[in-house]
C-alpha cells in the first residue's frame, strides 16, 4: 500500500511538470504542405522545370528520329551489299559503308541513353535545389510569423507522427502563406494540392 501511495505521487509530480512546462511554451502548429503547395514560388519552379523538361523532350525526340533515319538507312545498305547484280568491289564498299553504319547506331543509340541520364540528374538537381530553397523561405516566414505571436514552438501538423492533438486557433498556416503570397505575381487563387511531397517532379 505505501509503495502504490509512492508510486501515485510521483505519476502526480510527472504530470504537473509536464503541464507547467507545457504552459511556459506556447505552442502553434503549421501544414508544411499546404505551404509548400500553396506558396506561388512552387508554381513557378514548376513551370520552370514543365519548360526545361518539354525543351529536354524535344532534344531527345530529334535524337531518335536521326536513329530511326539511320536505321532505315541501315537496311537499305544491307539490300545493297547483297546485290548479285553489282561488282565484287562495290559489294565490299558497300559492306564497309553498312559496317559503319552499324557502329553509328550504337553510337547514337549510346549517346540518347547517356543524354536522358544526364537530364535526368540535371531535372532533379534543379529540382532539389528550388525545393530546398523554397522550404528555407517558408520556415524564415514561419519563424518571423511565430516570433510575432509569441509561440516558442511551432510544429508541422501535416505530420501525424509528430503532432498528436493540435487545435484550430494555434494554427499559423493561413497567416504564413498570405505572407509568402503577398504581392506574387501569379494567380494563387487555386486551392493548394494535397499529398504532395516537399518536392517538385522531374519525370521526363
Amino acid at each position: 500500500m505505501k509503495n502504490l501511495r509512492y508510486t501515485l505521487l510521483t505519476v502526480v509530480l510527472l504530470v504537473a511538470t509536464v503541464v507547467s512546462a507545457s504552459a511556459q511554451t506556447k505552442t502553434a502548429t503549421v501544414d508544411m504542405k499546404k505551404l509548400f503547395n500553396g506558396y506561388y514560388k512552387t508554381k513557378l519552379a514548376q513551370a520552370s522545370l514543365e519548360s526545361r523538361k518539354t525543351e529536354l523532350r524535344k532534344e531527345i525526340k530529334d535524337m531518335a528520329d536521326g536513329l530511326d533515319k539511320a536505321q532505315a538507312d541501315y537496311k537499305d545498305l544491307l539490300a545493297q551489299a547483297s546485290d548479285p547484280a553489282i561488282s565484287a568491289d562495290e559489294r565490299d564498299k558497300r559492306k564497309q559503308a553498312t559496317a559503319d553504319k552499324a557502329k553509328e547506331i550504337n553510337n547514337s543509340k549510346a549517346a540518347i541513353d547517356q543524354f536522358q541520364r544526364q537530364a535526368e540528374a540535371q531535372l532533379a538537381d534543379q529540382s532539389q535545389r528550388m525545393s530546398t530553397d523554397i522550404v528555407g523561405e517558408i520556415q524564415k516566414a514561419v519563424a518571423g510569423k511565430a516570433k510575432a505571436g509569441g509561440y516558442s514552438l511551432v510544429l508541422n501538423n501535416a505530420s501525424t507522427e509528430i503532432v498528436v492533438f493540435a487545435g484550430t486557433d494555434t494554427d499559423i498556416t493561413a497567416d504564413v502563406l498570405g505572407q509568402l503570397n503577398a504581392g506574387a505575381p501569379i494567380d494563387v487563387t487555386a486551392p493548394a494540392a494535397t499529398g504532395v511531397p516537399l518536392n517538385i517532379s522531374t519525370n521526363l
